[in-house]
């Protein structure tokens, strides 16, 4: 039989994990590099930059070298931290017992 007061519930716990999860991840950085490690950036889940390294070797380089190298850093350090939401989303999911790839949702 479909209760309502549960399923409100499981709405509200769902949210209150959520918003953990999008708390934990302001304080969650990642890092990534290109060029062999030549440029890092340091990125927080929240999408901000919190450093960039530059090897002191590409200092005197071609101004459009470097900035191909950082703007390739700063995109690997995106597609990290996408990859870290989403397993910090999944084991929220699995922690709530829902399904965590999507199937079996309406949306």
């Amino acid at each position: 039989m479909f209760n309502m007061q549960k399923m409100m519930k499981q709405a509200q716990e769902m949210q209150f994990k959520l918003q953990e999860v999008q708390e934990k991840l302001k304080d969650i950085e990642v890092e990534a590099e290109s060029g062999g490690g030549m440029v890092k950036v340091t990125m927080r889940c929240d999408g901000d930059v919190t450093k960039i390294n530059i090897d002191e070797s590409l200092i005197g380089s071609d101004k459009e070298t470097l900035e191909d190298l950082i703007a390739a850093a700063v995109n690997n350090a995106n597609a990290t931290k996408d990859d870290r939401i989403k397993s910090e989303t999944k084991a929220m999911m699995d922690s709530l017992g829902l399904p965590s790839d999507g199937s079996g949702l309406p949306f």
